[in-house]
């Protein structure tokens, strides 16, 4: 029996914030509150988080490790290793890897993977395409998180564009949808415009003009009206428009919509203007947009119009990232910063400690229905994470833990620094050092 006990942290939690202690024994929370010496395994490992907050282990739904066939940028190993410093103890893994995972058998081999070099808990997508409704219809909802449709192209050349085959996959799969919302059409025309203008070499800040927030709505709201026929679990991504918000209902809890939206970091933080300074560093699919837009998402967040925050983490090497604009790739490195991201709005009262966790922790275990993680309560698996606000330090080359070796927040100091990140009740991070000999677990959900 092995056992940790937390003592004087400051515990936020389902809408609280309190001062307590946390025992864990094994993989599991056993106790919460003012712990008696007595009631300690004498075994423990004692954690003093005086100072400290405590909170559950952030759940990214939305990454991309490149893992298997793209690990010249990224692989498992390497971003789980990012993701545990950064206070995240389990992920959600997008298809569009190398062989896409787009069949069951496929889908277990990256399972495999995962396994065997995840350093923290995991799950992967089963991705649509349109001719694969058969492999859809076989998947397990207990345990996979879900089906990953890309109604506008990005990353891996996956779009989904049968309309037929849409509203067989709406109608008849149970599991939750999760999509990638740009039209097509819409970002084709506005690229052959700026093609036609500045040939290859147009300039990232007309980004959000050729990945327009015309081409985000028109999509959203098709995949909203094909969810509101049938009746889908839709859970639509990187929300980037203040006009999607439209589209959403705040209806309280969560765990009665059928139609929900997800906000990620780097639209949370960035807006138009920091494209002259980053580049393609901060392209993205969908694009960073407006300084509207970003306020927008934020009051979004805080109004429970988007319901989850997470990082749509995406490498690519520094080299792809120098290319022209239209050969560079979207897509760059967040889960070890997601969570310090969010505690500077924090600082800038834009958002509270409680909606932080609630859209990063507990909301993703609701909307996915995974089984005893989001929370701390007593049963539930022991994924916790410790950070302090008082010790500043500077993003730099030589911290990243990244394959791809940079970040947009290179040059930015944090005022805030994960201490300890504990995945099924193991110390995994601790004060910089990583447990590289851990592995997580594969998440499992519930089907109802």
């Amino acid at each position: 029996m092995s056992s940790i006990l937390i003592k004087n942290g400051t515990i936020i939690n389902e809408g609280r914030i309190f001062r307590g202690d946390i025992l864990v024994i094994d993989d599991q929370i056993k106790a919460i509150g003012n712990t008696e010496p007595e009631t300690i395994p004498p075994a423990t490992k004692n954690i003093d988080a005086s100072g400290c907050y405590v909170i559950p282990g952030i759940i990214d739904d939305q990454v991309h490790f490149r893992d298997p066939g793209l690990t010249h940028k990224a692989d498992i190993f390497s971003e789980t290793a990012a993701a545990v410093a950064g206070g995240i103890t389990s992920f959600m893994d997008m298809p569009n890897t190398v062989p896409q995972t787009i069949t069951v058998n496929l889908l277990e081999e990256k399972y495999k993977i995962g396994a065997g070099k995840s350093l923290i808990n995991f799950s992967f997508y089963i991705g649509g395409t349109n001719t694969n409704l058969d492999e859809l219809l076989k998947t397990d909802p207990e345990t996979v998180c879900g089906i990953k449709l890309f109604l506008g192209s990005s990353t891996g050349n996956m779009l989904v564009n049968d309309e037929k085959v849409l509203r067989e996959i709406f109608r008849r799969s149970g599991m939750l949808i999760a999509c990638h919302c740009e039209d097509e059409p819409t970002v084709r025309r506005n690229a052959d415009i700026y093609r036609a203008k500045y040939g290859e070499n147009v300039p990232v800040k007309f980004h959000p003009l050729i990945r327009s927030r015309e081409a985000c709505f028109i999509t959203s709201s098709y995949a909203a009206a094909l969810a509101g026929e049938f009746n889908s679990r839709l859970h639509i991504l990187h929300l980037s428009t203040a006009d999607e918000l439209k589209l959403f209902s705040s209806k309280s809890p969560v765990s009665e919509k059928r139609m929900t939206g997800e906000v990620c970091v780097h639209h949370l933080w960035f807006e138009e203007s920091d494209y002259e300074m980053l580049g393609n560093k901060i392209k993205w699919n969908p694009a960073i947009k407006t300084i509207y837009d970003r306020n927008a998402l934020v009051d979004g967040v805080n109004s429970d119009l988007i319901d989850i925050i997470a990082t749509d983490h995406a490498p690519h090497t520094l080299a792809e990232k120098s290319e022209s604009y239209f050969k560079a790739p979207s897509g760059g490195p967040l889960v070890q910063h997601s969570l310090l991201v969010m505690l500077e709005l924090n600082r800038k009262n834009r958002i509270s400690l409680e909606k932080i966790v609630e859209k990063m922790c507990h909301n993703p275990a609701i909307i996915y229905r995974i089984r005893q993680r989001g929370f701390i309560r007593e049963g539930y698996k022991a994924d916790l994470c410790i950070f302090s606000r008082s010790q500043p330090w500077t993003v730099t080359c030589e911290n990243l833990l990244y394959k791809c070796g940079w970040s947009p927040f290179e040059g930015f100091s944090f005022c805030n620094v994960v201490k300890y990140t504990i995945v099924n009740g193991n110390i995994v991070y601790d004060n910089g050092k990583i447990d590289m000999d851990h592995r997580g677990e594969r998440l499992l959900f519930n089907s109802k």
